[in-house]
């Protein structure tokens, strides 16, 4: 049931009033916490998992992975708050003789933005939503979390929140620090909401594109950091092609895993025209009887069949693979083809995200054609180049894509995100509305934190993380110099 206009206004105020608190703790008593929400999610995975197959069709060892992978999470931004480092404590001591003139005592430190929104997604219905990754590392910087429940998953939803709420509270955590609310018209109200300070979303490039222009809309704007859509291009050059068969088993593997509903699908296959890659698709997805993938939902169903409706009529483009089952509602993998001149000359239709199990391989000739492609593609979440690294397009594929893509991978397949330290998850839009972050891995923390410079401050009024006498131990950068470890 959707959530009132007064249900969400009761939500985000109570998160306000518990934003000072929850900001204020110890970066150590909220890894506490995290960890607390981690072990009562793990002790619930008998309950969780079977509601979570019952509503999103994904698999039941898929489910069980990523609810490990959620957890993981959560301890890992507990490990952070643990080191303290994310603070970025940083302190110039007043100097007279300073080469521009007398400098004052300035200490820096990053703090929580406020109270967040967030967005649930269908793709992942632990990992990128209630408790994912955008919860845990906005928790983790000292913010509130008002959670838009997504609609695929209702009932999970609640379950997950209720426990991550009731873990949060056991922990120390002020009343409000978490809540859940239903309903497309209650998560806009609460982007809207004036006590909202920030938003985070993943899924649609046309929702997303909305919720970041109501964001940007607002009469106080606020920083809206959506995961959109990316086709995560792949180059296979002469040098990389020489084993086809395992460039197709792995393009097979990586497009249809999930059903071909992963953020990160190789949508894109770049191959010379004689490598005979295509056709060892075409043979093994035949031979191997290809089966149906589940989608989430029916907007889903109706997206999917709507987009590859329009790729398959398409007079440059040729279908590898499409069985009679390609356009129901448990689709079998689609293959399609067209050449490199082609796809450059109709780039915009045929570059766009097709969310399911579908792929495009476009053929080429000449590897130094592959140059033009780069600056023809929109933002993109990955690039990946099967390559010879003596061969010269490697190197200008590489630095190409380095600009359209935040995460180059040299080898290998795009849909296996870590959760780690180094992982960069967003790129340029549409894959992403603020390129310059990340939303997996430990640095997701910075989008929910503020710089603020204190100057001439008295001790006792400073923030812990900036005093001299250091009370929370973390890291800081003293007159420039790198904190001693």
């Amino acid at each position: 049931m959707p959530t009132s206009d007064n249900g969400v206004d009761a939500a985000v105020r109570a998160a306000a009033a518990a934003s000072r608190e929850w900001a204020a703790k110890s970066p150590r008593s909220r890894a506490v916490a995290l960890r607390a929400v981690a072990d009562e999610l793990d002790a619930a995975e008998n309950e969780l998992v079977p509601v979570a197959r019952a509503e999103s069709h994904l698999s039941e060892g898929r489910l069980t992975g990523e609810l490990k992978r959620t957890t993981f999470q959560l301890r890992l931004f507990a490990d952070q708050l643990d080191d303290g480092g994310f603070l970025d404590a940083r302190i110039d001591r007043a100097d007279p003789d300073w080469g521009m003139g007398p400098r004052p005592d300035i200490r820096r430190v990053k703090s929580a933005i406020g109270p967040v929104v967030v967005f649930a997604a269908s793709n992942f219905p632990f990992a990128f939503s209630v408790a994912g990754g955008d919860t845990a590392s906005a928790l983790a910087a000292g913010c509130p979390v008002v959670l838009k429940a997504h609609p695929g998953h209702p009932e999970l939803s609640e379950k997950t929140g209720s426990i991550v709420a009731r873990a949060l509270s056991e922990a120390g955590a002020p009343d409000g620090t978490f809540s859940l609310i239903f309903g497309d018209e209650a998560g806009r109200a609460a982007l809207l909401h004036p006590l909202i300070r920030a938003g985070a979303f993943t899924g649609s490039i046309r929702a997303g594109r909305i919720l970041f222009d109501v964001a940007a809309g607002r009469d106080e704007p606020i920083p809206f950091y959506g995961e959109l859509g990316s086709v995560n291009p792949v180059f296979v050059t002469p040098g990389g092609a020489v084993d086809p068969d395992a460039v197709a088993d792995g393009f097979i593997g990586s497009f249809t895993l999930g059903g071909g509903q992963f953020c990160t699908k190789p949508g894109l296959l770049f191959v010379p025209d004689d490598a005979g890659i295509g056709a060892a698709v075409q043979a093994r997805l035949t031979a191997d009887g290809p089966g149906a993938s589940e989608l989430l939902g029916e907007k889903i169903v109706a997206g999917y069949r709507t987009t590859l409706q329009r790729l398959m009529g398409r007079d440059e483009v040729t279908a590898l693979v499409a069985g009679d089952d390609a356009l129901a509602d448990d689709p079998t993998p689609t293959v399609l083809t067209t050449t490199l001149e082609q796809f450059l000359v109709n780039v915009d239709e045929l570059s766009g995200e097709c969310f399911g199990p579908t792929g495009l391989i476009i053929t080429y000739r000449d590897p130094a054609d592959l140059a033009a492609v780069p600056a023809a593609l929109e933002g993109q979440l990955t690039a990946t180049v099967h390559a010879d690294a003596d061969e010269p397009i490697a190197g200008v594929l590489v630095d190409a894509m380095s600009e359209r893509a935040g995460r180059v991978l040299w080898g290998g397949w795009p849909t296996g995100v870590t959760v780690t330290h180094a992982q960069q998850h967003g790129g340029p839009y549409p894959a992403t509305t603020a390129p310059t972050t990340t939303s997996v891995g430990t640095a997701a923390i910075e989008r929910f934190l503020r710089p603020v410079a204190y100057q001439n401050m008295p001790q006792t009024l400073l923030p812990e993380p900036v005093r001299d006498d250091n009370p929370w131990r973390v890291p800081q950068r003293v007159d420039g110099a790198l904190p001693q470890r």
